[in-house]
């Protein structure tokens, strides 16, 4: 199996088509666990499969999982100093683009998984903060870490960066987006995540396989 910390991230996508093994009683993990259970329901819908019903239902999928991210969170932990520089229209922008990097990066891989079960090991929680550890078992019975981190917004809990295998998503892009504007500018770096063929950069560059 690829061990790329952007396909396990689609994983947790989807994660399972079988039911996931599930054993801890706690918010931020009833979280997790909500927006899993949502994308499974919506692949094994009979209404939902085919390629004429790939609009709806891929629209689905990203109302299910998209609902417990905070990507304007993600998004600036992963712009890191250079958040503080842009005005206020720029954040959003850079926002809407790290979504739809996002989206356009596992959306055709989401629904590629199967047969993958995950399994809760831990919470851990600390005022308005917690980390969910858990590991999913692949068909070929190896053990993948996966640990969300996650932020209590307005009473609700929201995913801001996912560790792969030690490998934080969010620092991960952090290093990419550095190197870009580092070497060229901020302006590069938004015309790179507009344009689909340049954004793949990100993707491929983020991991090994």
């Amino acid at each position: 199996m690829t061990k790329n910390i952007l396909v396990a991230f689609a994983v947790f996508m989807t994660l399972a088509l079988a039911s996931p093994a599930y054993s801890l009683a706690g918010a931020p993990t009833d979280t997790v666990k909500s927006a899993v259970d949502k994308v499974i329901t919506v692949l094994k819908d009979p209404s939902l499969k085919g390629p004429a019903r790939e609009k709806d239902r891929r629209a689905k999928i990203r109302a299910a999982v998209f609902e417990v991210f905070d990507f304007e969170e993600m998004a600036k932990r992963s712009l890191a100093q250079n958040w503080r520089d842009r005005t206020p229209q720029q954040k959003k922008e850079f926002v809407d683009l790290f979504r739809d990097l996002l989206e356009r990066s596992y959306i055709n891989r989401i629904e590629n998984y199967s047969d993958e079960k995950i399994i809760y090991d831990s919470e851990k929680s600390e005022s308005d903060t917690a980390v969910v550890k858990s590991h999913f078992l692949t068909k070929r019975r190896e053990e993948i870490p996966v640990e969300y981190r996650l932020l209590s917004e307005n009473g609700k809990w929201m995913v801001y960066d996912l560790v792969i295998e030690n490998v934080s998503l969010v620092n991960n892009y952090r290093v990419q987006f550095r190197k870009v504007i580092s070497s060229s500018s901020y302006d590069d770096l938004v015309k790179k995540m507009k344009n689909k063929e340049e954004s793949e950069s990100f993707v491929s560059s983020s991991g090994t396989k």
